[in-house]
């Protein structure tokens, strides 16, 4: 058999059949097609399933082990054991085979947990009630039982559960209004069709008897494009072909408004669907810190290899003579002897390696876990982070990067419901120059909104008149506004009140809500749209009536909208509305001068703009422009370039009526935040699916644009004027002249740059060997380094993943942060080092599938500026305490070998061996690590600038770590040798003992052992009280009770002779040391002389080389200290005491 019809085979019937064709055929109803179609080919398509968890039940156990032994200290520490439960080392296999056990066992918990709620949440997504239409009646059934080819009736209000293409609908006009909030953030309403030829299937015996196929293309993540045709086959008939497009498919997440209920067939399902196509594959995310903690841990490992071939080769080395054998004490088996002396080394290598390990305790990583699931409850617990419209408060989705909070450099953004509340307000209008606003002070009266009318009767009739009464009507007749009679009170509809109508409006777009209700308030009117009559209310309650005969829709490239209506009069009228740039190149006669004005005016205010114009069309011209639409609808191939230029024709030798100004509202303190985080030094980028106009007013309400900053532009528009390669290579001699010119000059050009999603794909697209474009991402990475602001428009779901890719596998390697509130900023959320969503009005998708979950984007201030810098400074001081700890611990019995005759002679009882670690000196550096601040809450909040001082790791890079290194080397010296000189003189007792003369301790190896264990004790813990800022009383209980702890269990553990014991080495020894006043004394000088230079270094810093946050301790107390516990809420900060 051929190989290529074996492979096709496997392909068809073990990976779907969407794998080997380019295309599928749904049939509607799962009904064959009548005898003479197309062949009935069964086609497999997955079910409606919604996966976001990680882990099943069944990959739970080999997966998580399998990334926990990523890790390079567990993998070295199962090593370690391994070796343990060979040969014959100095200490137990349980020394290192339980606590990596337990390290092991808590993290498979936690993590396991986690992923859990995320099988709830797919959960209650899968098992959602829907409708299916089977055998002529309705069905109710569960979301994941859906099969494609199902026809599936939606209600009002209801989410699709899966992409549908429309048939039918309850309108008379087969149309749907939706919205596609968490899909690309809009909120508004849009409106989708039905096909002509199902519009009449209404019921659903009638539905059942609808034999028809889709045939579309395969699965694929585009929201914006869709590509198929449906068959519709009667009786007597040819087969009827139909074309689809993105105008008659309804995309899973998107929710039914303002129609009954809907019938549609489902076409893509499960992981099929867009939504889910958009979605990233979940990653386990490790933070920058964790990084340095590996790294860091091969450093050791690589130290502890070094002091194992050391010894051994002195061991050897020392041995090389038969005079000069193992110690009389220490005599070797006959076994021992005859084994090879590579063997003997290599197993002396390990013994040694096991010796030492203690170096790379695990118990660090037990602590990192317990200080990262602690900690993040200070975020939920924390009620600045509350909001009391939800009811709800910040959540935290995974504890694994709270440090990751204070590192972030980049910060993505999303603009709908993250910035914006999405809530459009009509601000004013001009026409023909002459302002007019709703109430505004006339002769020194407030103008109510009925009465603000007063304001155009008092103007002067004639040509003005009739431009008034032209551009209001334009703005009441050139929308897409739908509009919903609004029940009130008792549940009574009432149509009229005060004879006004009491309905809302809704439309795809929020401005044009805004400005037909400005309309309202101005006194016109827009009833309803009935049987394609537009009807208007004047100012003179009159009802006036225009025939809709056509609708020029939106599109991001014309920037304008058009309709031709048709008066009662008998007048053919196109108005048009758009942006500046697109409409004002095409009038030929108004005031054009004093309209720019007031739009520039307007715009550097932030308010977004539009002008508008018209003309009169002739009887021949409307005909014409009949025939042009028609031809254009009707095309197959390249339909939105024959609309493009049928649509170019028409809107031609237009008359200026006016413009006007709407602001869309920014989230409150949306942007303060934004001030903050560039203060502290981060980079914020907006990337939003909207149109480039009204995403560059809401980057200068939120001053992410300033008044001074020059806009750069590398859209479509541009590309089209220009060559991609000239544009970006003229934008990047701009902002590099500039950078040179301006040098460390303050004064220099701040710069913003806007593309667009189109020409970002030209960036990124893979360049062809040849083909010179090989370096346009890195130029386009340049331009943007060299911009204070970045946004980026018509922005697919994937593409914002994308963008963040791009900026986080540069070679800075920075720290990337994205925000968003709908399903569309998942792929982002995922993507980024940080995922943070916003619970707001656009679903739960993006809080759901986020690292963290915070109410209001003014929230993302403190959870980065104060929790953020808290985490990362406490988890550095822990990191780095325990590697000095830890070095303290180990070096001494590394200088005790060259004393013992290499003969892997532990210095310490295994008692403290194991609890070192664990008891001794554990608790009070997680203590420190949950509830040490090292500066206020109010003072990081006023000085966002404080947060750089924590940037780009500058706390766990290499001079730190080395520093911490030495200083444990120092004192793991002092330990040692000042220990070691206070046995310098012995002599023996009468009973044989012996003593030393100078402190008359009784003389030993364990006696020696824990005089060095007990200053390193003090020490280390004394080291870590002077290192904290912030005190409360359980600070006191911890550090306090953690040493009183150490001298009572180590007065029981050499006090009493333990029955459980075969043999009690360390009896009656740590009594006998205390017993002697000299070395009470000895002790004391040992841990002086110890923590000195450290208290030197940090008051020459202070002194000399200050930062930013030792300037801030300074201007207020430099040690805080609090009585209350760290569960209890403060009252002078709203936040917690921690």
């Amino acid at each position: 058999m051929d190989l290529s019809v074996l492979r096709n085979l496997i392909s068809r019937y073990c990976a779907g059949e969407e794998f080997w064709v380019d295309s599928r055929t749904v049939y509607i109803g799962h009904k064959e097609p009548p005898p003479g179609a197309e062949a009935y080919i069964l086609q497999r398509y997955p079910d409606n399933r919604i996966v976001s968890s990680k882990y099943t039940l069944w990959n739970f156990i080999p997966k998580n082990l399998f990334e926990q032994f990523r890790r390079i200290a567990n993998f070295y520490f199962l090593l370690i054991f391994l070796v343990q439960l060979i040969i014959d080392t100095p200490t137990s296999p349980i020394t290192s085979g339980l606590p990596l056990f337990f390290v092991i066992t808590v993290t498979a918990i936690k993590q396991g947990y986690e992923d859990w709620l995320r099988h709830k949440a797919d959960c209650s997504i899968n098992e959602c009630p829907v409708n299916v239409v089977q055998q002529g009646a309705v069905v109710r059934t569960q979301s994941h039982k859906i099969r494609v080819g199902d026809v599936v009736m939606v209600r009002e209000d209801e989410t699709f559960p899966c992409d549908l293409i429309l048939l039918s609908s309850s309108r008379d006009d087969g149309t749907c209004y939706v919205t596609t909030t968490s899909l690309d953030g809009e909120s508004s309403h849009k409106t989708y069709y039905a096909v002509p030829d199902t519009i009449s299937y209404i019921t659903e015996r009638e539905m059942d008897s609808l034999h028809a196929t889709v045939e579309c293309e395969q699965p694929q993540p585009d929201l914006y494009k869709f590509v198929g045709r449906i068959n519709i086959y009667k009786e007597g008939e040819d087969p009827i072909a139909r074309p689809l497009g993105a105008e008659n498919l309804l995309l899973r997440g998107a929710t039914l408004k303002n129609t009954e209920h809907i019938y549609a067939v489902a076409i893509y399902s499960g992981m099929d669907t867009k939504m889910a196509l958009n979605y990233q594959s979940k990653s386990q995310k490790r933070s920058a810190v964790e990084k340095s903690m590996n790294v860091f841990l091969v450093a050791y490992l690589c130290l502890l290899i070094s002091k194992a071939v050391i010894n051994t080769v002195l061991k050897y080395t020392w041995q090389w003579s038969t005079n000069q054998d193992e110690p009389w004490y220490n005599h070797r088996t006959e076994i021992d002897r005859e084994r090879h002396v590579v063997i003997r080394a290599f197993t002396d290598f390990l013994a040694f390696m096991v010796l030492f390990n203690y170096i790379i305790p695990v118990s660090m990583y037990v602590t990192v876990e317990m200080q990262k699931f602690l900690g993040s409850y200070f975020i939920a617990w924390d009620r600045d982070l509350y909001d009391e419209e939800l009811g709800e408060g910040a959540q935290v989705n995974t504890s694994d990067l709270n440090e990751e909070l204070g590192q972030v450099e980049y910060v993505f953004t999303d603009k709908t419901g993250t910035l914006t509340e999405n809530r459009m307000e009509f601000i004013e209008c001009c026409v023909d120059g002459h302002i007019y606003i709703p109430h505004a002070i006339c002769n020194g009266q407030i103008l109510s909104a009925a009465s603000s009318i007063d304001m155009i009767d008092s103007s002067p009739g004639g040509y003005r008149r009739d431009h008034e009464d032209l551009f209001f009507r334009a703005l009441c007749l050139c929308h897409t506004v739908q509009v919903k009679e609004e029940e009130t009170v008792d549940g009574i509809k009432m149509g009229l009140h005060q004879g006004r109508p009491t309905s809302f409006y809704i439309s795809s777009s929020p401005d044009e809500v805004a400005l037909v209700e400005g309309m309202k308030r101005l006194g016109y009117t827009y009833l309803r749209l009935k049987d394609r009559y537009m009807e208007i209310l004047n100012k003179d309650d009159e009802i006036e009536r225009f025939e809709l005969l056509h609708v020029l829709n939106f599109d991001s490239v014309r920037r304008r909208m058009s309709v031709i209506v048709k008066s009662s009069s008998g007048d053919y009228l196109l108005f048009c509305k758009g942006a500046d740039s697109s409409v004002l190149p095409r009038v030929v006669s108004g005031k054009v001068e004093q309209v720019r004005a007031r739009v520039e005016q307007n715009a550097v205010e932030g308010l977004r703009t539009l002008c508008v114009a018209y003309k009169k069309l002739s009887p021949e011209q409307y005909q014409d422009a009949c025939h042009q639409l028609s031809h254009a609808k009707l095309a197959l191939q390249e339909r939105e370039q024959c609309l493009a230029q049928a649509y170019d024709i028409m809107e031609r030798d237009l008359i200026l009526l006016g413009a006007t100004a709407v602001e869309d509202r920014l989230q409150e303190k949306a942007a303060d935040t934004i001030e903050s985080l560039h203060q502290a030094g981060m980079k914020v980028w907006v990337l939003t699916g909207d149109k480039m106009e009204t995403a560059a007013a809401t980057c200068y309400a939120s001053k992410l644009f300033r008044r001074s900053t020059q806009i750069l532009e590398l859209t479509k528009k541009r590309t089209e004027e220009q060559s991609l390669h000239e544009v970006l290579f003229d934008l990047s001699r701009t902002v590099l002249k500039e950078h040179s010119l301006s040098g460390c000059s303050v004064d220099c050009q701040d710069y913003g740059l806007i593309i667009d999603g189109a020409t970002l794909s030209a960036v990124l697209k893979p360049s062809l060997a040849g083909s010179g474009s090989a370096n346009y991402r890195d130029i386009f990475l340049e331009i943007c380094r060299n911009c204070s602001a970045v946004l980026c428009c018509r922005m697919a779901p994937l593409q914002k993943a994308q963008i963040v890719k791009l900026i986080k596998s540069s070679k800075e390697r920075p720290i990337t942060l994205a925000i968003g509130d709908g399903a569309n900023d998942v792929s982002m959320i995922l993507e980024a080092h940080v995922g943070i969503g916003i619970m707001g009005k656009e679903g739960r998708q993006a809080a759901r599938n986020s690292d963290y979950a915070i109410p209001k984007f003014k929230h993302l201030k403190k959870i980065l500026l104060v929790h953020g810098h808290f985490y990362y400074i406490r988890i550095a001081e822990l990191v780095q305490y325990f590697f000095y700890k830890n070095v303290c611990f180990i070096f001494p019995q590394f200088l005790y070998q060259f004393f013992c005759g290499f003969s892997q002679q532990p210095l310490y009882d295994t008692a403290y061996l194991t609890l070192y670690n664990i008891s001794f000196t554990s608790l009070p550096i997680l203590l420190y690590s949950l509830i040490e601040k090292h500066v206020s809450i109010e003072t990081l909040k006023r000085d966002p600038s404080l947060y750089r001082d924590v940037s780009k790791n500058s706390l766990l890079r290499w001079p730190v770590f080395l520093y911490w290194t030495c200083l444990g080397l120092f004192d793991a010296c002092i330990f040692f040798f000042g220990a070691y000189f206070l046995f310098d003189n012995t002599t023996f007792t009468s009973n044989g003992q012996l003593m030393t003369t100078n402190t008359q301790m009784m003389f030993g190896n364990w006696t020696f052992g824990t005089l060095i264990f007990t200053v390193l004790v003090f020490t280390v813990t004394l080291k870590l009280a002077l290192d904290t800022h912030h005190w409360t009383w359980i600070n006191h209980f911890v550090i306090w009770g953690s040493l009183l702890f150490y001298v009572i269990f180590s007065l029981l553990w050499g006090g009493i002779i333990w029955p459980f014991l075969n043999y009690q080495r360390m009896y009656y020894v740590f009594m006998q040391m205390l017993s002697s006043g000299p070395a009470w004394l000895s002790i004391v000088l040992l841990i002086v002389v110890s923590l000195m230079p450290d208290v030197v270094k940090k008051v020459l810093c202070r002194t000399v080389w200050p930062t930013a946050t030792e300037r801030a301790q300074s201007n207020g107390p430099c040690v805080t200290v609090e009585s209350s516990s760290i569960f209890v809420l403060s009252q002078s900060d709203s936040g917690l005491s921690f």
